[in-house]
């Protein structure tokens, strides 16, 4: 890919005891004039990027001014979302615009999914030497 950033995959423990590797990608989230740098786990399979209740009160977010709520599906579903739009800065590519369903489900990661992140990025997973490249969307 022009212009991509390699990655490694980071390495996590399970809650089983046993050690993998995961695609987590470090970036930058902005909001309310407040900046956080984290990291989002590189999800394919979900539908919306998902936004842990704890990094949203820390980017200034407020949960009773934000009242698009949204419906999750799997182990999420359960737990109510809302709605909320963030700048995120991926290395140093140009800031984007990311969408968030933003939950109250405890000890969720923050995923980056189909909407709206692989909508702004490419990305290629070299599974078998746990590297990832990303590359800002061709305009």
């Amino acid at each position: 890919m022009v212009n991509a950033q390699k990655f490694s995959y980071k390495i996590i423990d399970s809650s089983l005891g046993m050690v993998d590797r995961m695609p987590y990608l470090p970036l930058t989230l902005i909001s309310n004039g407040k900046s956080l740098n984290t990291e989002g786990l590189l999800d394919t399979g979900a539908s919306v990027n998902v936004l842990p209740y704890d990094l949203g009160l820390q980017l200034g977010l407020i949960w009773e001014d934000e009242t698009l709520s949204v419906l999750l599906a799997g182990n999420l579903a359960r737990f109510e979302a809302r709605a909320v739009v963030v700048d995120a800065q991926v290395s140093s590519f140009s800031t984007v615009n990311l969408a968030f369903a933003w939950t109250q489900a405890p000890n969720v990661p923050l995923i980056l999914g189909q909407a709206n992140f692989f909508f702004e990025f490419d990305v290629c997973f070299f599974r078998a030497s746990s590297e990832f490249e990303v590359c800002p969307k061709r305009t």
